[in-house]
């Protein structure tokens, strides 16, 4: 529920795991296969020979600078910038508000101030907290503010111990996020998360399983 781009990411890992399987594949063979190790060792001078004939005929005029190497330079710069891009995208779509009106210059006559309202994720997140605190079927919670399909929602997480009821948590988290929405005056989608982790393995069983 993010701009994280999911699609890009499994096929880059797709990618880069055939090409360290395949290289792992590779030296397996020619540490275990004779006939592939003769092959490497009959293979690999030839190419390197050829690699540096083809740097020499492509020097640049008047100098000793293959335009291969300037290629290969602009090619690894591209690459940079696209990793600069595509770490930029990760973990996108997040916000600090979930809420906020338009400045206004206040009013003189009735005593209000200039200003802007702002709600953010973290009112939210501490207002759950605090009214979940004396349940002992929930052992975390996190709340984040993100952007999905042009409009702010948020993102509840839940850690439940283990024999809880999902059921009432989730009718519980229902209840306390309607009556925020009307407590704030502002209606935010609200996408509910309830896991069982580790930590709940090493908590102490409140309920019956």
């Amino acid at each position: 529920m993010n701009g994280t781009p999911r699609t890009l990411n499994r096929v880059l890992v797709l990618v880069f795991g055939i090409l360290v399987f395949a290289v792992g594949v590779l030296v397996a063979l020619i540490a275990a296969v004779p006939a592939v190790d003769a092959w490497w060792a009959s293979w690999a001078p030839a190419a390197s020979t050829q690699t540096g004939r083809a740097f020499e005929n492509t020097s640049i005029p008047g100098t000793s600078v293959s335009w291969l190497w300037l290629l290969a330079m602009a090619l690894l710069v591209v690459v940079i910038l696209v990793m600069v891009w595509w770490m930029s995208q990760q973990g996108t779509g997040r916000r600090d508000l979930i809420a906020w009106s338009a400045s206004d210059g206040g009013s003189a006559e009735t005593g209000e101030a200039p200003g802007r309202v702002t709600i953010s994720a973290s009112t939210v997140d501490q207002a759950l907290r605090q009214a979940l605190a004396r349940r002992r079927d929930i052992l975390g919670l996190s709340v984040a503010a993100v952007e999905f399909e042009h409009q702010i929602a948020l993102r509840v997480r839940v850690v439940a111990r283990q024999g809880a009821d999902p059921g009432e948590i989730a009718r519980e988290i229902e209840r306390l996020t309607v009556g925020m929405d009307l407590l704030l005056g502002h209606q935010c989608p609200v996408l509910l998360h309830i896991a069982s982790g580790t930590r709940s393995r090493f908590s102490r069983a409140e309920r019956v399983r």
